[in-house]
């Protein structure tokens, strides 16, 4: 596919549906080791919950170079310099190295005290450290095929990690159970029981195997084409650019997870039911957002690749398509969780206040649905732009500032309880939304100005 020539339909088709079938897989994949925890124990349940946040900072690392690094990649390929696009990938994987040493070392030592500052003792304790200490261990793969994934996504190609998270999702469903209990044969013992490690080491050795796969699709790709060994040494201009664009997205993945938990503490001043009403229609919101995630990763590269060409005309054309699309998809997934959520909660829960409460919250979050979509595709044509700063500030404003203004008034001293919490999120998530596409737009327009008359797009086609 030709991403700066070839009818931008087809291409956000092309890219995105397989990027939302992966994300899909991804989520089943977290889904099986949540489930066979819970088969294991309701303490190895709890250890995995309470392992979430320190797995989500290294996830944090893995996504923030896989989109800077991407976002570099795309504009080199945009601007016809391959060249330039195989250094930015080969100094993404010395960076995602470094950062794996840099971090994994003192969090492999901490963890004990980390899990006691959670409250974390036990069974509780030790199943948590089973399973982080194995995660923390091999986290260079986790952070390592997401960072080659870049150089791939940054071509348009999302059917490789696509490919992968299938696999993976589909042997997880037989490894996990297997290294978790273990396997006697005759009173032999053939696999030891390594309860929350097993999960733990099944996920790192299908992240280690992926990694290789996603190698072999990025050669024939070109991501590597030309490389000696001297060019994976550091290269500190490169790697300062890429920390540039990878730190913001980065900082907003953690800030995200410094934001549920500012949720959780709000609603849970309201009871056992309340938070976990939340907890399962949040279930249902996040798989109902995971087709438009992928028509995030075709602007996302869209805007990249023809930003570097200097087709804004088509990074304009392709923000305004990803938006009118998401609409219309926001509508179809929406459509039958309007109507169907109670049964959809049955699903997981049979307590009738629970299903009520989760119920009201699915209902108050149809009307601010889009705003994350809105966010999401703002972030994407500011990384594409190179202009990613502002994304970590309205992550600051969305998750922390705005949540301890705005749940309080509304939750205690208004006395709304839990509905002020989710009548909350509308008003915060809104307000960030509409700030994200304000400065987004003039960002794109300040960029189409200084371009020059032969990339200017008339000001009625700016949505």
């Amino acid at each position: 596919m030709d991403i700066t020539r070839d009818p931008i339909p087809g291409l956000i088709r092309r890219i995105a549906v397989p990027a939302s079938l992966g994300f899909f897989f991804n989520t089943m994949f977290n889904v099986v080791d949540t489930y066979y925890a819970g088969q294991l124990s309701t303490d190895s349940l709890a250890a995995l919950s309470l392992s979430f946040p320190i797995y989500f900072i290294m996830m944090s690392v893995a996504i923030g170079i896989q989109s800077g690094g991407g976002a570099l990649i795309a504009n080199a390929l945009g601007e016809g310099d391959r060249r330039r696009a195989v250094i930015y990938q080969v100094q993404a994987i010395t960076l995602a190295l470094i950062s794996t040493v840099v971090l994994a070392v003192p969090l492999y030592f901490s963890l004990p005290a980390i899990f006691r500052f959670f409250g974390a003792e036990g069974p509780v304790l030790a199943g948590g450290l089973r399973y982080m200490r194995v995660i923390v261990a091999g986290s260079v793969f986790l952070i390592l095929a997401n960072t080659i994934n870049a150089g791939l996504q940054a071509r348009g190609d999302t059917r490789s990690f696509r490919n992968l998270l299938i696999i993976m999702s589909l042997v997880n469903v037989v490894l996990d159970p297997i290294l978790m209990f273990g396997v006697e044969v005759g009173g032999t013992t053939i696999v030891p029981r390594l309860e929350e490690g097993g999960t733990a080491l099944a996920t790192v050795s299908l992240y280690a195997l992926g990694s290789v796969y996603l190698l072999r699709c990025a050669r024939r790709a070109g991501s590597f084409e030309g490389t000696v060994v001297r060019d994976f040494l550091p290269r500190w201009t490169r790697i300062r650019e890429l920390i540039g664009q990878a730190a913001p997205a980065a900082m907003n993945f953690m800030v995200m997870t410094l934001g549920s938990f500012i949720i959780n503490f709000f609603i849970s001043r309201f009871g056992r039911d309340p938070i976990a009403a939340y907890g399962t229609a949040l279930r249902i919101e996040q798989i109902a957002l995971l087709p438009l995630l992928g028509i995030n990763v075709a602007l996302a590269t869209l805007v990249a690749q023809n930003n570097g060409a200097g087709r804004l005309d088509r990074v304009q054309d392709s923000f305004v398509r990803a938006i009118r699309y998401s609409l219309i998809v926001t509508v179809v997934v929406l459509t039958p969780v309007i109507i169907l959520a109670p049964t959809l909660l049955r699903l997981f829960t049979d307590n009738a206040s629970v299903v009520q409460i989760g119920r009201t919250y699915l209902y108050i979050q149809v009307l601010t649905f889009f705003s994350y979509i809105l966010m999401n595709m703002c972030n994407s044509l500011l990384q594409g732009l190179k202009r990613p700063g502002m994304i970590v500030w309205v992550a600051v404003y969305r998750q922390v500032a705005a949540p301890f203004l705005v749940f309080p008034l509304l939750a205690i001293t208004l006395g709304m309880e839990q509905n002020g919490v989710f009548w909350g999120l509308v008003i915060v998530n809104w307000t960030a939304a509409v700030f994200s596409y304000v400065w987004a737009r003039s960002v794109l327009k300040q960029r189409i100005g200084s371009a020059g008359p032969r990339t200017v797009v008339p000001e009625s086609a700016i949505l």
